[in-house]
């Protein structure tokens, strides 16, 4: 598929000559604060990584537009769409001074527009009680899908963390959409989902593990925004498409999503929507990853970084593949959703309490300081 060859190529680019410029524009687009909370590298690294990915996917659906039409339509509106969530997440990268919530209106504009202009609106949850008021009611399923929109989209620049996290995550969730749209020959569908993941592979050349660009707001809120539309458009085009098999290829990001806000609520009294360092990806790096990699060089600050995101990346799979198994299948689909809450539970409060799998331990490694 050449398109996707460049969105891969073109991502690739434009991130390099980002990296390579960034003398330029770095008191831009640098992210220089290592002392946040949720802040784990030692050198300024520029956060507009969502630019590289915007570029490789647009100019990749220019040119299946250009091949195909008016099938090629879909995925141009649906970058058009994104522009308010997109672009307020970029502003923040290279300012710093958009607040969270006007970010979180931009992102209900985007899942607004992309209702509006591409009919990606939500008509069940399938969910007792719910489903009866989104189907009497158009205005309450028109705020149920920016709802859950915004909320996918805010749940990827929450595990934003560290270096092919949210990334590849998204990556591999749009890979089971594109699968399930394939079974059921929906190629433009697919095609969409298929060019943002070969924009984020052009991004995680450099991420991945270096980190030497990051997704930055931008970048999380597209991936997290063409999650939730492509889920979307898919379930409302094929009704025998379970509305909980995105749920449970998303459970890792919403689940994280959902915690974060009951843990900052109730158990630490605290504003649900400031930055904390109680993630699950962080719990990782402190209770497994940082002890496995002791120095405090430069290389081996990376290293503990990039160690990481697979841990994460096989969450994800965990559940991704009873997903795409029992797409349709609702009640199945449902219960592995309820297996998946209860393991990141125990999981969670595993490292929580000190009590690490041993499964999860890595074999240390022994590292000279400098």
């Amino acid at each position: 598929m050449l398109f996707m060859i460049i969105a891969f190529v073109l991502s690739m680019c434009a991130n390099y000559l980002l990296i390579r410029s960034s003398s330029l524009h770095g008191h831009i687009t640098d992210d220089s604060n290592m002392g946040g909370v949720q802040k784990f590298h030692t050198r300024p690294v520029p956060r507009v990584g969502g630019l590289g990915l915007v570029i490789g996917a647009l100019c990749a659906l220019f040119f299946y537009y250009h091949q195909t039409g008016q099938a090629g339509v879909l995925g141009l509106m649906l970058l058009f769409s994104a522009i308010p969530a997109v672009g307020f997440g970029i502003l923040e990268d290279t300012t710093g001074k958009v607040g969270v919530r006007l970010r979180l209106l931009a992102a209900v504009s985007s899942a607004g527009m992309a209702g509006y202009f591409l009919g990606a609106w939500l008509s069940s949850l399938q969910v007792l009680g719910i489903d009866d008021l989104m189907g009497h009611s158009p205005f309450f399923a028109v705020v149920i899908t920016c709802f859950a929109v915004t909320g996918i989209v805010n749940s990827f620049n929450i595990i934003d963390g560290y270096n092919g996290l949210s990334g590849m995550v998204g990556a591999i969730i749009l890979l089971c959409l594109a699968l399930v749209a394939y079974q059921l020959g929906d190629l433009e569908l697919m095609n969409v989902a298929l060019v943002m993941v070969a924009s984020i592979l052009g991004f995680l050349v450099f991420n991945y593990p270096r980190g030497l660009i990051f997704l930055g707001d931008g970048g999380a809120y597209l991936i997290g925004f063409w999650v939730a539309e492509v889920s979307i458009l898919l379930t409302a085009r094929y009704p025998q498409v379970s509305k909980w098999y995105p749920l449970l290829l998303c459970c890792y990001p919403a689940f994280e999503t959902l915690f974060t806000i009951y843990r900052r609520l109730k158990t630490h009294r605290s504003n649900p929507l400031m930055p904390d360092a109680g993630h699950l990806h962080q719990l990782i790096y402190r209770r497994v990853v940082r002890w496995s990699v002791g120095s405090k060089r430069h290389a081996d600050n990376v290293a503990r970084n990039s160690l990481t995101a697979p841990f994460l990346w096989v969450l994800t799979t965990v559940a991704a593949v009873p997903a795409v198994l029992f797409w349709d299948n609702a009640w199945a689909l449902r219960g592995f959703t309820l297996l998946f809450a209860l393991f990141y539970l125990y999981l969670y409060r595993s490292l929580i309490k000190f009590k690490t799998p041993r499964w999860l331990i890595l074999t240390k490694k022994r590292f000279t300081p400098e």
